[in-house]
């Protein structure tokens, strides 16, 4: 080795060391910052009883340490990942988290990614150094370093990067390159800039991230939250912030990425988990999932409530008293009419049908009894004994009946006739039939939406709840009060200056403190509270979204503050989008704005030449994104006779584990194919399984449709049967891009028929097992 080459080495060498020396401090702030977060939740723990505002100061400040300790232990693997050397000579390191030196005035250890000051790690460039003269970028293992990058952002140094203007190119590609390991990893150390304004957009608006595959969108979008509650703690905390996802295995497969970034209080769901209560496990065709999911359904569950308001066709006798009494049609066609124009959901509306029948119902025994002779205090006790007969209580149920979603969607679609009433003048007779199903049926994830809506129509008559609540409300003031003026008696004023205890809080504030359940964070009480608004929400593959989901996030968030992130060339629900403004337009108008990614960090370049041609084939303007790197792995194609395909897996399975290694390979097969032989595959090689649960990514080898695989990414994608997956729906060709794309290293096609003509590129590459 020559001289050069020596201190080449040796200066690394120094360089390494003293990387390792600093790191050392920073993971000796973290654990005495973690001692003494345990210590002071020790200290909180042991003080109990207390008067009421102690015990819910104890439990905010338990769950402050508590979701502290959280955040710490998240943030230790990859603590610190980078360094920013600027013209003034300052330094500062960048990481996950921010740690402050106590006894030199605050002075910053680690800048969190998301401040202002870190964001140069991310923007600078040589044409535009934003101060910086040497970004570098640390590879670490837990608390050791490993190695580092270093880029000089000098307009005289040799190119910087590809003509991609890719940040931290060694580090980015390495990344890109590792195995995958059944959970998405966070992009915190690699963030690119057109990635890095993304996740910086203001607040307000909607926000549409258009991409195409492996551009990051999902990364991005977490990490936009990350960012949102940092900058904007103050208006996100109360609130919180909601990410939607397609399903519960890509929650799984993402659940890791906002404790690594130190957030721990999103709420991450899918459409199906956001109605509390409902475990949407059902399944159904894809046809009658996009029947519910029109906008047209609105009209459909109208009409079923109107239904459940009847009238009587002549009258309804009753027993009171020991006479007979009429419900009469006219009296209820009246009382129906009065509530339905107060405009109130149907069990509010309710207790207006049920004053102006009781009302009746006290004239028609007056009558009987002789008004002239009774009082306003005779026809009051006449009122009150009608109200408390179950005979006449029953009657008036059956004419308007107070309803629950579930109740009233469950007898909708089990009831052929109440079907037949509500759909009339929306759907067809096939379509009507196909929405038909058992009572008690298992809900689906398109119900929710049905169910979401259905509790709008309805309302919930909670007046004597109210009543009870404004009572107890009135005595907690009261108390309130009294714990103030108890508090101020007690204090020892030796300063007329100093602060008194209502300065700072009034008697409403600490009444509402007893009220709240300090316990639990926003996310968590907003989990169980169907009504609950947020302050954001961010939704993955939006493209996916039915016009009725739209509603349900739309209520979620009346301040439209929302990230939408998605691809409507992937889109292959048949109730999906293709056009962004068509879904909101009904919403915001033309008050959104869309930013697209166009760089492809997941895909090889090998395979993104055949997924391109598919592309190119639908009816989209969209231009595919360029990908970064290459594999070296050319696509390959094998034909199997159909009778020997479920034999035949198996051995290319196998030899697609070996070339991965300690990676991952997933089948993606048309849902048929999948539903008649997935057992038979599963069972014949050792720790495959077919994906329906969300652990199921931890294992080698998993089976997918593509609509479980939407979302995520392997390092070996074998395709089976491309050409039945693009003819099994209306949007088959959108599902066959997101299975080309799916792969990060290597990806094998197997077909018993003709390939698709969309996929002669892969064909000409070779009919035989590559490698």
């Amino acid at each position: 080795m020559s001289d050069a080459g020596v201190d080449r080495e040796t200066v690394r060498t120094e360089e390494i060391a003293a990387e390792q020396r600093y790191l050392n401090v920073l993971y000796g702030k973290l654990d005495d910052l973690r001692a003494e977060t345990i210590q002071r939740l020790k200290d909180t723990l042991r003080d109990s009883g207390g008067p009421p505002q102690a015990r819910t100061e104890r439990d905010i400040s338990t769950r402050m340490y508590t979701d502290k300790l959280t955040q710490l232990s998240a943030v230790e693997h990859g603590m610190c990942f980078g360094r920013l050397d600027l013209d003034g000579g300052e330094t500062f390191h960048v990481g996950r988290i921010g740690l402050f030196d106590e006894d030199d005035e605050y002075e910053p250890l680690l800048l969190d990614w998301r401040a202002p000051a870190a964001r140069p790690f991310y923007l600078a460039t040589a044409a535009a150094r934003d101060g910086v003269q040497r970004r570098r970028h640390l590879k670490t293992s837990w608390r050791k370093v490993l190695d580092y990058e270093d880029e000089i952002l000098d307009l005289d140094a040799a190119e910087q990067g590809s003509d991609l203007g890719l940040a931290g190119e060694a580090t980015l590609l390495a990344r890109l390159d590792a195995r995958r390991t059944g959970q998405m990893q966070d992009i915190v150390s690699t963030i690119q800039a057109e990635q890095d304004r993304v996740i910086r957009a203001g607040m307000n608006g909607v926000l549409v991230v258009q991409g195409g595959p492996g551009t990051g969108k999902t990364a991005v979008a977490l990490h936009r939250a990350a960012y949102l509650l940092y900058t904007f703690r103050e208006q996100l905390s109360k609130r919180g912030v909601l990410v939607v996802g397609p399903n519960p295995t890509f929650l799984r497969y993402i659940g890791q990425v906002l404790p690594s970034l130190g957030e721990t209080g999103v709420l991450l769901s899918t459409v199906g988990g956001l109605y509390p209560g409902i475990t949407a496990t059902g399944t159904e065709s894809a046809q009658v999932a996009e029947i519910k999911g029109r906008l047209s359904m609105t009209d459909v569950l109208n009409a079923a409530v109107r239904d459940r308001q009847q009238v009587p066709r002549d009258h309804v006798e009753v027993t009171f008293d020991r006479e007979p009494l009429h419900l009469h049609r006219k009296d209820a066609t009246a009382a129906r009419t009065r509530a339905r124009r107060t405009r109130r959901p149907h069990n509010l509306a309710r207790r207006v049908f049920r004053e102006e029948m009781f009302r009746a119902l006290t004239m028609q025994v007056a009558d009987r009894l002789g008004r002239e002779l009774l009082d306003r205090r005779d026809l009051d006790e006449i009122n009150v004994e009608l109200r408390a007969d179950p005979e006449v209580a029953r009657a008036l149920d059956e004419l308007w009946p107070e309803l629950t979603p579930k109740l009233l969607l469950d007898e909708l679609l089990s009831s052929p006739e109440r079907l037949a009433t509500a759909t009339a003048k929306v759907l067809g007779d096939a379509e009507r039939d196909a929405l038909s199903r058992p009572a008690g049926t298992p809900w689906t994830p398109a119900d929710v939406p049905l169910l979401d809506e259905i509790a709008e129509l309805l309302g919930e008559d909670d007046a004597q709840e109210r009543a009870d609540r404004e009572r107890a409300e009135r005595e907690e003031l009261a108390y309130a009060q009294g714990v103030l003026h108890i508090m101020e008696q007690d204090e020892e004023i030796a300063d007329e200056e100093r602060l008194r205890v209502s300065d700072v809080l009034d008697a409403e504030l600490l009444a509402e403190r007893f009220r709240t359940r300090s316990d639990l964070t926003a996310a968590e009480r907003a989990a169980e509270d169907r009504t609950w608004t947020f302050g954001h929400v961010i939704v993955d593959e939006a493209q996916e979204l039915s016009e009725m989901a739209w509603r349900v996030l739309m209520r979620r968030c009346p301040s439209r503050s929302m990230t939408l992130v998605g691809d409507v060339a992937q889109t292959g629900a048949l109730g999906g989008t293709q056009s962004w403004d068509q879904v909101l337009s009904p919403y915001v108008q033309d008050r959104w704005k869309q930013v697209e990614l166009t760089i492809n960090y997941r895909t090889p370049a090998e395979i993104m030449d055949i997924a391109t041609d598919v592309l190119a084939a639908m009816d989209t303007d969209l231009q595919p994104p360029r990908s970064v790197r290459t594999s070296g792995h050319q696509p390959w194609t094998r034909r199997v006779p159909a009778d020997e395909l479920t034999t035949t897996l198996p051995g290319l399975i196998g030899d697609e584990l070996r070339e991965v290694g300690d990676g991952r390979v997933a089948v993606l097969l048309p849902p048929a194919l999948l539903s008649e032989s997935g057992q038979q595959l599963a069972e014949a090689l050792p720790d495959a399984v077919i994906g329906t649960r969300p652990d199921d990514l931890e294992s080698p080898t998993v089976l997918l449709t593509v609509d479980q695989a939407k979302g995520l990414e392997f390092d070996s994608v074998l395709v089976v049967e491309p050409e039945a997956m693009a003819e099994a729906s209306e949007r088959g060709i959108n599902d066959l891009y997101v299975a080309l794309t799916r792969a990060t290293q290597r990806l094998g096609i197997v077909h018993s028929g003709d390939l698709p003509a969309v996929l002669a590129r892969s064909a000409e590459n070779g009919g035989a097992v590559a490698g």
